[in-house]
């Protein structure tokens, strides 16, 4: 997949058949609509072509809402749109200009001029334009004298991508995992730096990698002990670098080692009464020094909920258990 983050760079695409949306998540009611979008590519022998903006449009022309938090980070939704085999990614910087031309501009001067676009695949309730005003039957008024095809995503479609959306974004809040990663199709993963905390793992005999989220709308599980796989990346410097309008592979932002397996910790560690919420990842036969570093983890399944121990032999006993009960998640016991 080839990535550009200028539209004044953009090679002249072949019959492009696009579509425009944010795709948060990619979950698999987007992999539906991408499905359409390559099948209609194929059948017209064009490319697809996929439009997104950054930062997300919520955040520009809402500016009184409270923070809200994505499924992917623009980095995460670059990988897993090349995941799906869309030949061409464009990453349009959404700003307040941006968002105040006219839907006629919107379509001339940006779509039109632009894109060049065969075939637009959009759904009925796509909107776009100054106050949002421009829709469906305005691309298609265009469509008929600007010999462009417009195709409509069905309304089931769209609808069900709504609420999957938010019923995944809350499911990862509740802690309901596995419903979660059902719904997206993949494991929900996040990445942050290894950075140090108090080595209160390391007396307990659970050292365990204390995490950095770089992303402050990222979203992160709520509170609770989960099983999870990791991914150890290079330094922070090395990797999450924006390319400019080159052509991406998968590898560019993956972590670079063997998939390792461990358990998770979110919350304010009530047992030592530390009001601060941290992410704690316990990594099984695992013992290097990875301060410094990224470490993307995937998380598998919730176990319990944080609690307040009698002691810390007591927190020692539990954790304990819950490493017995993450290696029975993966088939494993303590002596494997």
């Amino acid at each position: 997949m080839k990535v550009y983050y200028s539209t004044d760079d953009m090679p002249a695409f072949n019959r492009a058949v696009l579509t425009i949306g944010t795709f948060d998540g990619v979950h698999l009611g987007h992999q539906q609509i991408l499905e359409q979008l390559k099948q209609e590519a194929a059948r017209i022998a064009g490319e697809t072509v996929i439009i997104t903006f950054h930062p997300h449009p919520r955040k520009v022309v809402s500016g009184t809402q409270p923070a809200f938090h994505l499924l992917n980070t623009i980095e995460e939704r670059i990988e897993l749109l090349d995941k799906n085999g869309i030949d061409h990614l464009v990453v349009v910087p959404f700003t307040a200009a941006f968002a105040q031309q006219t839907p006629e501009a919107y379509i001339e001067h940006f779509l039109i001029e632009k894109f060049h676009p065969h075939t637009i695949i959009i759904g009925y309730d796509h909107r776009f334009g100054q106050g949002r005003t421009g829709n469906y039957k305005l691309l298609e008024a265009y469509s008929d004298r600007s010999g462009f095809r417009l195709m409509e995503i069905p309304p089931h479609v769209i609808d069900e991508n709504t609420v999957s959306s938010t019923r995944i974004r809350q499911a990862i809040l509740d802690g309901r995992i596995e419903p979660a990663n059902t719904l997206l199709g993949y494991d929900f993963f996040f990445e942050g730096t290894v950075v140090e905390g108090n080595k209160l793992g390391r007396v307990l005999g659970y050292p365990t990698a204390n995490l950095r989220m770089e992303n402050e709308e990222k979203l992160v599980p709520g509170n609770g002990i989960y099983v999870v796989e990791a991914e150890l990346g290079g330094q922070k410097s090395e990797v999450g670098s924006q390319k400019s309008n080159l052509e991406f592979q998968t590898s560019d932002l993956r972590p670079q080692i063997s998939v390792l397996r461990g358990m998770m910790s979110i919350g304010i560690r009530p047992t030592i009464t530390d009001n601060r919420r941290t992410i704690e990842v316990n990594l099984f036969d695992f013992n290097a020094d990875i301060y410094g570093r990224t470490l993307r983890v995937y998380v598998k399944k919730y176990l319990r909920p944080e609690e307040k121990f009698d002691g810390l032999e007591a927190l020692k006993v539990q954790l304990a258990k819950d490493k017995e009960d993450s290696l029975r998640y993966f088939g494993l016991n303590s002596s494997s």
